[in-house]
């Protein structure tokens, strides 16, 4: 049985070292299993609104439950750091020459930045309690950071499906150490949408078949960064000049008004060359240019074939006619996904 004084002290201690850290949002639930989380997670992917994700599904029993993943645990730490961009994230929307980046990879890989921390806080979680074992997750494990953030404390799962917090609106970078520690759980948050649906309007591709429903295949976070293939032409428009990510959804939540306007971190700040980058300078990408330009970002995980497919469907969307000589030249690329981007793109301006 945990002495719930010192759980008290200690978590207090934590937070502090968290905060320290970095960290702007902080809580703690149990490691035990959530039904209503999982059938959450059954039902989306009976839909087959994971699209092809297969991951998703393939290890939805370690979802469910931080203890499926790792039956020792018995708490959940659950971190956010703040990414709040300083600009308004749509005001390229009328700028079609331009490429719009999603604000969180505008800088740093915040996979690198976060999990740093996450390991600097667990190590100081060992000095106090070497007695405890413990795992850390940033984004890349069968882990569900935003309903565990939700039932936390630190904010609740908006319309949108992204975790919305008073104090830091839609912008939070999300980890969560798993410990063998029985540490008194926070309250989950309650939701306060209301009757608000601004995300559900925002959206370009109607991604959204009803609140708190994210169908990914029409999402354009997605559709640019982990579908493979051609995008379906129905969608193709909709994506407008978004080339990696899409912030629309987030971007107009209310509880932004709520958050400080630049990260907290400086890993987070934007790189100039990728807050309003030119098409015709990222249609020219050969893969040693596009490896040198995305060095250390995490839109070099998607390569360059894939890139340039967005950075195409964005051109035939822009109307400049300007990209024709640069589009032409792609058609014979020798990624046929490519080659296959820039002919719909040359007939939308030729057109």
């Amino acid at each position: 049985m945990v002495n719930t004084a010192q759980t008290f002290d200690f978590v207090s201690e934590l937070q502090a070292e968290a905060v320290r850290l970095g960290f702007v949002a902080f809580g703690i639930t149990k490691a035990d299993e959530d039904p209503l989380r999982r059938d959450r997670l059954e039902q989306w992917l009976e839909a087959g609104h994971h699209g092809s994700m297969g991951w998703m599904e393939d290890r939805k029993q370690e979802r469910g439950a931080a203890q499926g993943l790792w039956p020792q645990a018995k708490s959940v730490i659950a971190l956010g750091m703040s990414y709040a961009p300083a600009n308004d994230p749509l005001s390229l929307e009328n700028h079609s020459e331009r490429a719009r980046i999603s604000v969180y990879a505008q800088g740093k890989d915040y996979h690198d930045t976060v999990k740093k921390r996450l390991k600097a806080l667990a190590r100081w979680i060992i000095a106090q309690h070497p007695e405890s074992e413990l795992k850390v997750f940033v984004d890349t494990a069968p882990v569900m950071e935003k309903p565990l953030g939700a039932a936390a404390g630190l904010g609740w799962q908006g319309k949108h499906t992204n975790l919305v917090s008073r104090q830091h609106g839609s912008w939070l970078f999300l980890g969560a150490i798993y410990t063998t520690l029985e540490l008194a759980p926070h309250e989950p948050h309650p939701d306060r949408c209301g009757s608000c649906n601004a995300c559900q309007t925002a959206c370009p591709t109607d991604a959204f078949p009803a609140p708190y429903q994210l169908d990914a295949r029409r999402c354009i976070s997605y559709l640019t960064i982990e579908h493979k293939g051609p995008v379906d032409e129905a969608l193709r428009e909709g994506i407008g000049n978004r080339i990696y990510g899409c912030d629309d959804c987030l971007a107009v939540c209310p509880w932004n008004k709520f958050a400080e306007t630049a990260a907290k971190h400086k890993d987070f700040l934007p790189r100039a060359e990728l807050t309003a980058p030119k098409l015709s300078h990222l249609l020219a990408l050969d893969d040693q240019g596009f490896r040198a330009l995305f060095s250390g970002s995490p839109i070099k995980r998607i390569g360059r074939n894939r890139f340039i497919r967005n950075c195409l469907y964005a051109a035939g969307n822009s109307g400049d006619k300007g990209l024709r000589g640069c589009v032409a030249e792609l058609t014979s690329d020798p990624d046929p996904v490519v080659a296959d981007a820039a002919s719909w793109a040359l007939a939308r301006l030729d057109a």
